[in-house]
């Protein structure tokens, strides 16, 4: 499984969102990491098709994902940056209403709901109304929404923007949980999401790929032993480029 972009190229006007971007996305997450601005968002409106692409190909196991249509709307979930949540809703509630409008069965719903409540530390206040509830809390329930239903290509808007240091610890433990046998792409501008050396990283700016590769690679290919100094290393590179 795996979803694979081809010279993807969008316009706003006269900027250009992505230009010619092109990158394979395997099973499990991938950081994509880039200043705001940098394509990070319109690539995720393409991939959802909330956006029309000017020109590329967006295939999920080699079909393109306009010719699958509602069957690769089935396998994606998108977690947006923004909590538009129900506040007078319960978590319960709120996850049973977003259940009823991905179609599915009844009973299968009451299962997840209860499993993935569970699974974020989130059963005992699951009754609460959302406006009661923390920063921290209303992204992981947000997450749960984003997850009801299995789907197989998570997207992951900003999931940490926001969050205090143990916040950020604990959603990104539960993203890690939950990436075996899925597509799960993490827009980010925070450097320290980068957990490990194993994390895999694309680096975007000005609509395009900077670096790719876990952060041990790209650590070797730098020379370089901090994550935000590998970052700036490619920022500082994109931006003497333009320059010229």
């Amino acid at each position: 499984m795996e979803l694979i972009i081809e010279n993807l190229s969008k316009k706003y006007s006269d900027k250009m969102a992505l230009r010619d971007f092109s990158c394979v996305f395997p099973e499990g997450v991938t950081l994509i990491l880039g200043p705001n601005g940098a394509g990070k968002s319109t690539l995720m409106n393409l991939i959802t098709d909330n956006v029309r692409r000017d020109s590329g190909k967006i295939l999920f196991n080699e079909s393109d994902v306009l010719d699958l249509a509602r069957k690769f709307r089935k396998v994606l979930s998108y977690m947006p940056q923004e909590q538009g949540l129900y506040s007078d809703f319960s978590a319960k509630a709120f996850l049973h209403y977003i259940a009823e409008l991905k179609g599915m069965d009844r009973k299968e719903t009451k299962r997840e709901i209860s499993l993935l409540l569970e699974l974020v530390e989130l059963s005992h206040v699951a009754h609460r109304k959302l406006s009661t509830y923390s920063g921290g809390m209303r992204q992981r329930i947000l997450l749960c929404q984003a997850l009801l239903g299995d789907p197989k290509v998570v997207l992951l808007d900003e999931p940490t923007a926001g969050l205090d240091v143990e916040e950020r610890i604990r959603i990104t433990g539960y993203i890690d949980g939950f990436a075996k046998g899925r597509i799960i792409l993490w827009s980010t501008h925070i450097v320290t999401d980068i957990r490990d050396d194993d994390t895999r990283i694309l680096i975007i700016g000005d609509g395009k790929t900077l670096a790719l590769g876990s952060l041990k690679e790209l650590k070797e290919r730098t020379g370089l032993s901090d994550p935000e100094d590998i970052y700036m290393y490619y920022m500082d590179g994109e931006r003497a480029n333009t320059d010229v």
